[in-house]
């Protein structure tokens, strides 16, 4: 009796087990008439319509796992939000009615299709399959196969308000993960923030003029978004080139790429399956002197740079450092110091004019300055120089294991934190690995690290704008030499339109101090603080790419900020 039973259940199982796989295979091909990732639904009667899109919309999203996996090659971007949206709405369509699309999902789809003019992706926004739908829709003029589709026109709705969804939030704040010091207090992206758009797309308002009111209004993103277009005219896309990843973590793997791009380069032989060390070399030479690079046939940042220097690595820099803006606050302050890292350069900001520019030196790739907001806080004329605990134990107690007549040597002094002078000679300096309980100083002066003027502003990085003793260094293309402060060509003027500031501002505080007291000071080689009372603001940013009359001007990747950003964000783009 029991086998029977349990010959029973397994039959009833079995039949259950098949049931649910029909119901898979009718969703997914319909009686092997649809695709995967297709409901069939042909509507007879055009007045139903309507309700069977809702109904689709549902078994859609219905169908749809946490993951936005819809088939293959269609993965939702925002699905959380889609559900969320039309479970609000009871499915209602956005973007269709009754047999044809709205005029504003005419300008959506072809939206989607220029999206590269944004710095935007059109694969990333169903661009294919949205122009394929759309197609198969404009095919049927007879309104007898897909336009009578329910199933078609739901996905085509839910792909749409994903789409919309996804450029909206990417043109507001951008693909870029955001972090404490970038991060804008009014970017929140909500359902309310999308529900909203939604609104305004049923109001009839132009699909343009609610995408580009959610862009920044920075001058260098109107720039930069405006000299897109002539780069995409003249970008080359149709050929596509392997992307070389350095430094690397696996050098065979590195090695392989390496190979396959030189191959795609035509300096050897697609015959090669694997390359050896003397073949690589001489692939390495021939690419060298051919594009006139150093001639050593060995591979590094010269060579890996050239190879990736492609047009399509060049739009997802494009991409990233539009992306950097919406970064920003939207709103930047009335006046306010700026330093782009990779450009070597610092501009004064004053009313959306640049009262200044000068040339920096930033930090080392081991000593990168760091990216910062802060606001200067005090001047400081012929100022010392108190070394870092870093530099000391890279680069100065080495020295004094050696010799402690190296501090006399480099003008600097060893003193206790109470302010007394240390014998150097009289410590074991091999004992320290970490720190040290003194102080190393270099005093005021012409010879001083800092120059004769330092600029002030509270960070956690210990960095500063300042003056230098190596003043030729500012006619460096490359420039990035530095401990990790910015050094400044033009401290002079910056010192004087800083003090003009506060003699405007403050004219009847009798603490300030007037730009001729600072030249008296500068003179006669004395040490003064002078406290800014107009706080101007200082941001420290990386943007590598910005336009100089009218056309892109790259800079070199110094800290591998893009690098790290196109391998976590756009790798797949």
């Amino acid at each position: 009796m029991e086998n029977k039973c349990n010959k029973y259940m397994r039959k009833a199982f079995d039949y259950s087990f098949c049931c649910v796989c029909i119901g898979i295979l009718f969703f997914c091909y319909s009686c092997g008439e649809g695709k995967p990732g297709e409901i069939k639904d042909i509507v007879e009667e055009p007045a139903q319509m309507n309700q069977r899109v809702e109904t689709n919309i549902n078994e859609y999203l219905s169908a749809i796992g946490n993951d936005g996996e819809l088939d293959d090659t269609t993965t939702f971007v925002l699905i959380a939000d889609v559900k969320n949206f039309y479970s609000e709405t009871g499915y209602k369509p956005v973007w269709c009615d009754n047999e044809a699309f709205l005029p504003v999902a005419d300008s959506l789809i072809l939206f989607i299709k220029n999206a590269k003019q944004y710095g935007l992706f059109p694969n990333m926004y169903h661009n294919a399959v949205m122009q394929t739908v759309n197609d198969r829709f404009v095919a049927d003029t007879a309104s007898t196969g897909d336009r009578r589709d329910a199933g078609l026109w739901a996905k085509a709705d839910v792909l749409l308000t994903d789409a919309f969804f996804a450029i909206a939030k990417h043109l507001y704040v951008g693909r870029l993960k955001p972090d404490s010091l970038s991060a804008r207090t009014d970017s929140l992206v909500t359902d309310d923030f999308y529900a909203a758009l939604i609104k305004q797309v049923k109001k009839g308002k132009q699909l343009s003029d609610i995408l580009h009111a959610l862009e920044p209004k920075h001058e260098g993103y109107i720039e930069l978004k405006h000299a897109i277009h002539s780069f995409l005219d003249s970008a080359d896309f149709q050929h596509t080139f392997t992307y070389v990843s350095y430094p690397y973590k696996d050098s065979l793997e590195f090695v392989e790429t390496l190979t396959k791009r030189l191959q795609e380069e035509g300096v050897l032989s697609w015959q090669i399956k694997e390359v050896d060390s003397m073949q690589l070399k001489e692939a390495l030479i021939k690419l060298q002197k051919n594009k006139k690079l150093t001639v050593d046939g060995k591979f590094g940042a010269q060579v890996v740079r050239y190879l990736n220097n492609t047009d399509q690595e060049k739009f997802k820099r494009i991409a990233i450092n539009l992306d950097r803006y919406k970064l920003l606050p939207a709103e930047m302050p009335e006046r306010y110091i700026w330093v782009n890292l990779p450009a070597y350069q610092l501009q004064l900001w004053d009313k959306d004019t640049v009262r200044l520019e000068s040339r920096v030196v930033v930090g080392k790739p081991i000593t990168r300055t760091p990216l910062l907001t802060s606001r200067i806080s005090d001047m400081v004329v012929y100022p010392q120089w108190t070394i870092p605990n870093s530099i000391i134990m890279k680069e100065i107690v080495p020295a004094l294991r050696k010799n402690p007549g190296y501090l006399a040597k480099k003008g600097y002094a060893l003193m206790t934190w109470e302010g007394e002078e240390v014998d150097p000679y009289t410590i074991d300096w091999t004992k320290y690995k970490k720190g040290i309980p003194f102080r190393i100083v270099q005093g005021s002066g012409d010879d001083n690290a800092l120059g004769i003027m330092k600029f002030n502003f509270p960070n956690k990085y210990s960095v500063y704008l300042h003056d230098t003793n190596q003043r030729y260094l500012f006619k460096n293309d490359k420039r990035a030499l530095s401990h990790g402060c910015v050094r400044v060509q033009e401290w002079e003027k910056l010192t004087y339109y800083i003090s003009g500031l506060d003699s405007t501002n403050y004219e009847f505080d009798t603490s300030r101090v007037v730009s001729d007291s600072i030249r008296v000071w500068l003179d006669r080689k004395e040490k003064h603080v002078v406290k800014v009372k107009s706080k101007l603001p200082v941001y420290f940013r990386y943007f590598t790419v910005a336009v100089k009359n009218g056309k892109l001007v790259f800079f070199e990747d110094i800290y591998n900020e893009d690098k790290t950003a196109r391998e976590a964000y756009f790798s797949t783009k």
